[in-house]
C-alpha cells in the first residue's frame, strides 16, 4: 500500500498561538501514525511563490492521511492555525 504525504506551506502570524496548534494537532498525528519528515528549516526557494515554513508528514496510507485531517482531534488543531498562520496544504500519494 503506497503511503500518504501532507505537504503544507505556511507562514504563521503569530508564533506564540502556532505553539497551541502543535500541541492541539499532536493527538491526531499519533492516532494517525503520523511521521514528521520536514518541519520548517532551511530551504532554498527555485520557483513560484514561497511561505515561511513548510512541512511534509507521511502516513500509512492516503486514506489515514486524509482521515487525520478530517478527524475531530485535527479540526480542533485547525481552527487555531487558521486563526494564526496562513497555509496551503495538500495530500498525495507516494509511490
Amino acid at each position: 500500500m503506497a503511503k500518504g504525504y501532507w505537504i503544507a506551506r505556511v507562514d504563521v502570524r503569530d508564533a506564540e498561538r502556532y505553539k497551541d496548534y502543535v500541541a492541539a494537532a499532536k493527538p491526531a498525528f499519533e492516532k494517525y501514525g503520523a511521521n514528521f519528515l520536514a518541519r520548517g528549516g532551511v530551504f532554498e526557494p527555485l520557483e513560484g511563490q514561497v511561505r515561511a515554513r513548510n512541512v511534509v508528514i507521511e502516513f500509512p496510507s492516503l486514506q489515514a492521511a486524509v482521515d487525520c485531517y478530517n478527524s475531530p482531534e485535527y479540526q480542533i488543531a485547525a481552527a487555531i492555525r487558521q486563526e494564526v498562520a496562513d497555509a496551503e496544504m495538500v495530500v498525495v500519494e507516494g509511490i
